[in-house]
Formats: structure tokens, C-alpha cells, sequence
């Protein structure tokens, strides 16, 4: 990894690199393996967001009116250069992150290697204009979209927003999370690489005071995009919707698997298991409830614990690492707290807050799992966003069903059964974005996004493209 992935001190606004405005000190990054220097990132202020904002606007009219098959394939050859790129990538992730190379490989750079194709596949395919009586109804860019995302797939979810809204004809500002934000500028290497026009693509990092919110708040935005807390989520549309500007807002999860009583048990807990502790835990739609019969718990646990015993913890770069640190100190804090409080309500069987023997830099937390937890709960009812699983037992399908929707949020889950038909049954009446029948695997071009405190707007494939057009009617 050369050093110049590491260490940036120049934000991509209008097509260029170039200083910032501001003269804050650079914003470091921490190697969550060892809580050490990484790199470093400007720090923007609201005079760069008013130029990448001016950047963007100029942009705006000339790349709307693209042929979508000329948009397809400035994704295309973003992608390309993206993969050119990935090994590097992914090992930046690994260390901003925690998560294990051979996932970050896979999820955290080829997911959105995946997503990009998607979403060019999508253009080229998208209904850009249909006839309704004597009108021409025409779907167009919607402007200038204000890109804020977070740092646990930091590629992946930008890639989301950033695809999507220039597959669409809008440009776009980004901000990345300042816990993981280098990814964010190999992205902006690629375009630049991949030679679309000045503007389209802007890159202004910095924190949320700084950046994000008058990004938010600028009137000459016509949609933020925001993937991230729902406490943030809440103050980002209320900056917005002062200038009547659009939202999309992808937000917490405390999602639920649901394990039916005539279910593969050994698959479905080993599947829910590896589901609620991929990337250490740092998913907002892992299955972080498993729902089981009270009956067969017992056997729940022994299968959850053995499962765990085989994810080795470990330094994100080694081969035989399945689990990673956390992103921070910080969250490693929190994350602690909420299993010491855990502690006093439920039943610990494995894990705990204690830092992992022989790993004693870093951000480390032990794969936890708690058992017989009341879903009013904080342990069902908060997100941790750590390798923390509830086990949740019922006594009847139909209270498996309420424990799954009485949570304040609605983005995942998954339902268990040897009967395919009965799982879609009980899938269709949980009220969440998106959910998963007996471990389907995820889907790069279908929606995403969530319901309840999780947010509104989705992302990906065609569907991701829709959220950045606003809709036209041509009466002739």
C-alpha cells in the first residue's frame, strides 16, 4: 500500500485536487489494530462544501441530459479502475476498519465492484420515459445530491449513493466518515482515472459540524443521502427539509432471525451466528436478535457457542483472521458498556468486556453472546453495533412474529423453516426493508433500505437509480 493511499491533504472539487480552505489541522486516521497512526484527511470547512456545492451545480445541466448509456459507461470504467485498485483497497479498509481481508476483499470492495455494474446494467435498461394518456412522463437527474456516509463499509455504502445518483444524471458532493474516510479518495482516484467530466464527482471530507451540516443545509442541494445514525439521520433531514430538500436516510438496525421450530436448526443458528458478527458486528442490518423456541435454546446455545469458538479474532491482515477489531477506541467504549449492562439482565455464555488475551492494542472486543434476553430490553431493543447476539426464546410462532416487529427499527431479518412456503408466510408479515428465507444470499441490484427508525429511501439497482430522478410530465 503506498503511502499516497495513506496520507491526503488535498479534496477533489470540479475535477482537480486541491487544498483546502480551511486551516485546521489534518484529521487522523487510526489503524484499528493498533490504535496507531494510519493516515490522514483535510479537514474541510463550509468554504470548500461552497465550492464542491458550485462545482457540482455547474456540472448538474450537461450531465443530466448524458445519454444513460454514456453514464453506464463512465461506470463502467469507474469500476475498472476500482478493480485495478483492489488489493490495495481492501487492505485500507482493513485497517480503518477492523474487518478481516479476505471479507474486505470480497464485501468491502468487490460488493461495490458488483454494485457498479449493477447499477450501469440498470441504466441501460431503466425506463427513462413511458407514455401515460397524452402525457410523456420522463425521469431525470435531480440535481445536485449531497452524499454522507459511514465508516463500516465505507466503499460500499458511497459506491451506493455515488452510482446510483450519477447512473441517474445527478452529481454529486460526498463527505465521507471521518473514522474511515480513505477509501473514499481511492474512489475519487478512480474517476479521476476513469476521466468523467469536471464537477460530476466532488470529495470534501471533514467533520459533521464542519461538513456535513452546512452540506446539508445548502440551499442549492436537491437531495441528501444519508446512511448512518438515526439520531444524526434526524438532525441531517431537519437542516434539509428548512430548504424543502429531498431525503433519503438509511439508518439503524436491531434486526431479527427467526427460527422456526421445524427449521434446520444446526444451519440456520451456525448462518443467524456468522450473520450478526460479520465485520465484528459493524452491520446496520445484522441479525443481532435470534428469535429461537424456547424449547430447543438450550441447543441453540451450544451450537451459537461452538460457532463462535471457530470465528479466530485476530489481526485484520492475517489469513486465518475471521474477526477484526472495531473502527475506534471510542466505540470499543461503547460497545463494552452495553455488554456490562447486558450483564445484569440476561444470561452471558459466552465473551464478555474484558480486553482478548494476547491482543492488547487495538480495538478488540470478544464475539458476545447473551441467552434467555427480554426483548424490551436494551439488549432487543438498542443498537450495539458490535459482535454482540441476543437470544431471544418464544413460545408460539405468532409471538415470534411480535418480538420481530416490536423494535423501534425495520431494515433486515431472516426466517428459518423446512418449509419454504411457511418462512415467506412469516416473512410477509414482518415489517422491515428487506428480509431473507433460510439464508438467501444478498442481492446487489435489489432494494435496500428501511422502515420505521431505519429510515426511508432505498438503494441499489434500479431502484437506487429511481431515488436520484425526480419524475416529469409532458403533455403534448
Amino acid at each position: 500500500m503506498q503511502d499516497d493511499m495513506r496520507e491526503r491533504s488535498q479534496l477533489f472539487i470540479g475535477g482537480r485536487w486541491t487544498a483546502p480552505h480551511s486551516t485546521a489541522p489534518a484529521i487522523e486516521v487510526t489503524d484499528a489494530s493498533t490504535g496507531g497512526h494510519l493516515g490522514s484527511i483535510p479537514a474541510g470547512d463550509a468554504a470548500d462544501v461552497d465550492r464542491a456545492v458550485a462545482a457540482a451545480q455547474a456540472a448538474a445541466d450537461e450531465w443530466r441530459q448524458t445519454d444513460p448509456a454514456e453514464r453506464a459507461a463512465a461506470l463502467e470504467a469507474v469500476r475498472e479502475q476500482l478493480a485495478s485498485r483492489l488489493d490495495d483497497i481492501a487492505d485500507l479498509i482493513s485497517l480503518e476498519v477492523g474487518t478481516p481481508s479476505n471479507i474486505s476483499k470480497k464485501v468491502q470492495v468487490g460488493l461495490p465492484l458488483a454494485t457498479l455494474q449493477g447499477f450501469a446494467d440498470a441504466a441501460r435498461s431503466f425506463p427513462w420515459e413511458r407514455a401515460v394518456g397524452n402525457s410523456v412522463v420522463v425521469r431525470e437527474g435531480a440535481g445536485v445530491v449531497a452524499a454522507i456516509t459511514p465508516w463500516n463499509y465505507p466503499l460500499h455504502q458511497l459506491v451506493g449513493k455515488v452510482g446510483g445518483a450519477l447512473a441517474a444524471g445527478s452529481t454529486v458532493i460526498a463527505k465521507p466518515a471521518s473514522d474511515a474516510p480513505l477509501s473514499a479518495f481511492a474512489l475519487a482516484d478512480a474517476i479521476e482515472a476513469a476521466g468523467l467530466p469536471a464537477g460530476v464527482f466532488n470529495l470534501v471530507s471533514g467533520g459533521g459540524a464542519a461538513v456535513g451540516e452546512p452540506l446539508a443545509g445548502d440551499p442549492r442541494v436537491d437531495l441528501v443521502s444519508f446512511t448512518g445514525s438515526t439520531q444524526v439521520g434526524a438532525r441531517i433531514a431537519a437542516l434539509a427539509a428548512a430548504n424543502v430538500t429531498r431525503t433519503s436516510l438509511e439508518l439503524g438496525g436491531k434486526s431479527a432471525s427467526i427460527v422456526l421450530d421445524d427449521a434446520d436448526l444446526e444451519r440456520a443458528v451456525r448462518s443467524s451466528v456468522g450473520n450478526a458478527f460479520l465485520n465484528s458486528g459493524q452491520t446496520c442490518s445484522a441479525w443481532t436478535r435470534l428469535v429461537v423456541p424456547r424449547a430447543l435454546q438450550a441447543r441453540v446455545i451450544e451450537i451459537a457457542v461452538a460457532s463462535v469458538e471457530r470465528l479466530r479474532l485476530g489481526h485484520p491482515l492475517e489469513e486465518t483472521t475471521r474477526l477484526g477489531p472495531l473502527v475506534s477506541a471510542a466505540q470499543q467504549r461503547s460497545v463494552r458498556a452495553h455488554i456490562d449492562r447486558g450483564t445484569a439482565i440476561a444470561r452471558l455464555v459466552t465473551g464478555g468486556s474484558q480486553q482478548p488475551a494476547g491482543l492488547d492494542a487495538g480495538f478488540y472486543v470478544s464475539p458476545t453472546i447473551f441467552a434467555d434476553v427480554d426483548n424490551s430490553s436494551p439488549l432487543g431493543q438498542e443498537e450495539i453495533f458490535g459482535p454482540v447476539l441476543s437470544i431471544i426464546p418464544f413460545d408460539s410462532e405468532e409471538q415470534a412474529v411480535t418480538i420481530a416487529n416490536d423494535s423501534p427499527y425495520g431494515l433486515a431479518g431472516g426466517v428459518w423453516s423446512g418449509d419454504p412456503e411457511h418462512a415467506l408466510a412469516v416473512a410477509r408479515r414482518i415489517r422491515t426493508g428487506q428480509i431473507d428465507i433460510n439464508g438467501a444470499p444478498f442481492n446487489p441490484i435489489a432494494p435496500f433500505g428501511g422502515v420505521k427508525s431505519s429510515g426511508y429511501g432505498r438503494e441499489f439497482g434500479e431502484f437506487g437509480i429511481e431515488e436520484f430522478t425526480v419524475t416529469k410530465a409532458i403533455q403534448r
